[in-house]
């Protein structure tokens, strides 16, 4: 992506240049970019983000970590993983490949999402992660909105599972089926995130938590870890060892 590189290089001289003239500090630049740092493309095999533009030029990189799965495939799967022994599609080692590339911690803020991700299932008694499914259970592109998801659940009795290997929750109810993160998973998210040193973390979007059910218990879990210094066991070394 050397390309990328330039575009970077070329809006940070661009900015530098408007500080000078408005006799002003220099705006924000910052990009949003693919969990991982490589991009595998089919047909035209790994491309890898400019690292180094990025740590010399930007003042943080957004990695989105979420659309890990959806019903653009035929089966269940978690919008969010934090982990998952199975693959690499999963926060940790999306985040890690960043660190392991080169830009630094404190260049990265971490995608957290306030939706789902729905299916409709093939048989509604084959219910599990990886479940067959024939497409979305929405009329949209299959996403939920976090304050949808809580609505659906409490109207349709569903059933809810948190997966303490992924971190993440899906419910399910007769032939729909949603993949979501709520109030425990993203915390211990932010907890993975300050732990490591990262610039940050981020909503997509706040919008979609309209009570702020989910954005309020995280104000008080980094109150806690502020007051007592709790990393819930994540560090750095661990991470890119």
């Amino acid at each position: 992506m050397f390309n990328l590189g330039l575009l970077y290089e070329e809006w940070y001289n661009a900015l530098v240049a408007e500080a000078k003239v408005r006799r002003k500090s220099r705006l924000l630049l910052t990009s949003a970019v693919y969990y991982n740092s490589t991009i595998r493309l089919i047909g035209n095999g790994p491309r890898s983000y400019p690292a180094q533009e990025i740590k010399k030029y930007l003042d943080w990189a957004s990695p989105m970590c979420f659309d890990y799965h959806g019903a653009w495939a035929n089966n269940t799967g978690f919008n969010a993983a934090l982990y998952d022994p199975q693959s690499e599609i999963n926060t940790h080692f999306g985040i890690g490949s960043w660190i392991k590339w080169g830009v630094p911690p404190e260049k990265l803020v971490m995608g957290l999402a306030l939706y789902g991700r729905t299916w409709e299932l093939k048989d509604p008694n084959v219910n599990g992660v990886g479940a067959e499914a024939v497409g979305p259970a929405t009329d949209t592109d299959g996403s939920m909105n976090y304050d949808e998801i809580l609505k659906f659940n409490k109207e349709n009795g569903a059933n809810v599972v948190y997966d303490e290997v992924a971190v993440s929750f899906y419910s399910y109810a007769g032939i729909t089926w949603i993949g979501y993160d709520d109030g425990p998973s993203i915390t211990t998210k932010v907890g993975f995130a300050k732990s490591l040193g990262l610039q940050g973390y981020f909503f997509w979007a706040l919008g979609k938590d309209k009570d702020w059910s989910v954005t309020s218990q995280d104000i008080n879990f980094i109150n806690m870890l502020q007051m007592h210094g709790d990393n819930d066991g994540y560090t750095y070394q661990s991470l890119i060892s």
